[in-house]
Parts: C-alpha cells; structure tokens; sequence
C-alpha cells in the first residue's frame, strides 16, 4: 500500500538529529522527510543539493538547529521541537530571520514534576543506595541501613516556577513543604515566597530545586556561589538542563562534603557523567528520563506533528516560542 504523503506541495521537512522512532518513522513515510547526515563530511553536499528545499525542520532539544544550519536552509519557515527545551536552537537567529521555533510544553509537566519529587525522596531517604545494599547482601552481614534524613515539611527553593517548577511546589506542598522561588520576575499571582537571587534562595532552603529554562540567559547559573549557599546539609535537584548547573563546582562539592547531596536528571555532557559521582551514595542519577513515560512521550510526539501540520498548512504555530514570519 502506498501511503500519501501530507506534506502540501512546495514544502520539504527535514529531520535533525534522531527522534523518537515512531516519531521518524511517521515523518519519513508521511511526510516524505530527509535526513540531515550525521556526519560533517556528509553534511556539505546535501545541503547544497536540499538546503534550499527546506521549509520546516523537526528536532529535539538534544541536537536543535543553530545559526549555521540555518543559514543553509534559505527558505527555512519553522523549526519544530520534540520536547520542552529548546536551547540547542539558536532562537536570536531564528527570530532575525523570521523563522518560527515550537516546543512542546504542558504536556510533559507533570511527568517531571513527579521526577523532581522521586529524586528528592530517593535523595534524602538513599532508598536507590539502600536497594545496593540489600542486593549486594550487606544487610545480613553489616546490620541495619544507616538513619537517612525526612522528606516532609521541608524549606525547598524552587529555580524557575513556570509550569513545571510550579507543578513541583504543588506537590511538595502536599507534603507539608515550605516554598520559596526565584525567577527572572517575581509572579505577582503566586502563593509562594519570591526571593530575588539564587545565591539568596538556597541559603535559606533544605532543598533546592533546578527547574528553569536552559540557554545562554541561564548557563551556570546555579554555581558555586549558590551551590556553597546551600550548604553541607543543603540538597539539589536538577531536572531542568545540565547546563543550569556548573557541573564542576557541584562535582567538587560533593565529593568535599560541602552539600549533602544531589538527584540528578540532566548533565552538561550528556550522556557522558562525570565519573567521581559514580561511586556516590549520595548522589542519584537518572539518564535524562523526566519525560520518559509511553503516555507522555505519545503526547509530546501529538503535539510536534499538530505545530508542524499547522505550519505546513497555515504557516502558524500552536505552541510557538518565536513566531513565524508570515503564513507561507
């Protein structure tokens, strides 16, 4: 059977880094989409064959489209992002040239709240290095786990109360959580205490929580002013990006005693993890899986394919965070 292709006449898609396989493979029989080479040697000669039959690419935070790409694709109209973050693309090129960027937000938030809420309890009650433990038969042989430290009624600072970061204090709420945050501006609308720097933040919280938006406006800046702010009985959760976090100085803490600990999604170099915190029992780490639940990956796949079957229709976005220039 031959399957018609939806790609109206006059647009092609291009695919940039990999995707969810359901994900490819619709774009590819669908919508008739190219694949962008892995390969750099490669990358030069299809681009000048297909670049500028490019109106639309489809991507995900981890590979994005930065300004090089797109000036290879002259008649580039949307760039259309699997996921939440976006901070591969450059969207300052984007928005000079008139190029529409989408995400793929709400859907996943509460997946990753539930994340953020499941490291913070594994983290403080060590129940992933308890698990180790029995495994590796020690309990018989050393005795009872070691005490570890309540979840309950705790003071947690939140970084970046959008709509993750505000799914996560409701939650924490319910646990007789005391809650602060810190954003570029204060919410007028919120329940919550604002404080007005990180550094301020985690020097008056048992927990600190990552939740803000990664990109150039955000690189480091939980570093390690903040995180010595926290304390050597300060905790730190991270499900927003690696690149929020200066992973070095929070390495450096952890392996000096200086915080109590950390539950980590996200990395600088994923998915390369620093290996000094391997061997922590202090330390959970996840492989970037905040979002990675069979009902939320279908919805984020839904909405991906919804903004892009608008552009190529329309030439609008549903979930925009650049609007395209004009309907094409």
């Amino acid at each position: 059977m031959t399957t018609s292709l939806r790609t109206p006449p006059n647009h092609t898609v291009l695919q940039v880094g990999p995707l969810k396989p359901s994900l490819e493979r619709t774009l590819s029989e669908n919508y008739g989409a190219l694949v962008l080479p892995d390969e750099a040697s490669e990358r030069g000669a299809f681009l000048s064959t297909h670049g500028p039959e490019v109106t639309a690419v489809v991507t995900s935070g981890r590979s994005g489209v930065d300004a090089d790409l797109m000036r290879a694709l002259p008649h580039l109209g949307a760039v259309v992002n699997f996921g939440v973050g976006y901070d591969t693309t450059d969207v300052d090129a984007a928005a000079e040239r008139g190029v529409g960027v989408s995400n793929t937000p709400d859907v996943l938030t509460d997946c990753v709240a539930d994340t953020a809420v499941g490291l913070m309890i594994d983290v403080m009650r060590q129940f992933s290095a308890a698990d180790r433990y029995v495994r590796a038969g020690r309990w018989p042989a050393d005795g009872n786990y070691p005490l570890t430290h309540q979840v309950s009624n705790r003071r947690v600072g939140i970084i970046g109360l959008g709509r993750i970061g505000s799914a996560i204090a409701k939650r924490l709420t319910a646990f007789g959580c005391t809650i602060s945050y810190h954003n570029r501006s204060q919410k007028a609308d919120s329940p919550y205490a604002y404080v007005d720097s990180p550094a301020a933040l985690a020097r008056g919280v048992d927990v600190l929580v990552v939740a803000a938006a990664g990109g150039d406006g955000t690189r480091r800046l939980v570093d390690a002013e903040v995180i010595d702010a926290l304390g050597s009985s300060g905790y730190l959760i991270n499900i927003a990006r690696g690149s929020v976090v200066d992973e070095a100085a929070l390495v450096d803490a952890l392996t000096n005693g200086r915080l109590a600990g950390a539950g980590l999604d996200v990395f600088t170099d994923e998915p390369n993890v620093p290996e000094e915190l391997l061997a922590l029992d202090n330390v959970v780490l996840l492989p970037h899986v905040g979002s990675g639940t069979v009902e939320t990956r279908a919805a984020m796949e839904q909405l991906t394919l919804d903004n892009l079957d608008e552009f190529l229709r329309n030439g609008r976005l549903l979930t925009p965070v650049v609007e395209p220039a004009m309907a094409v």
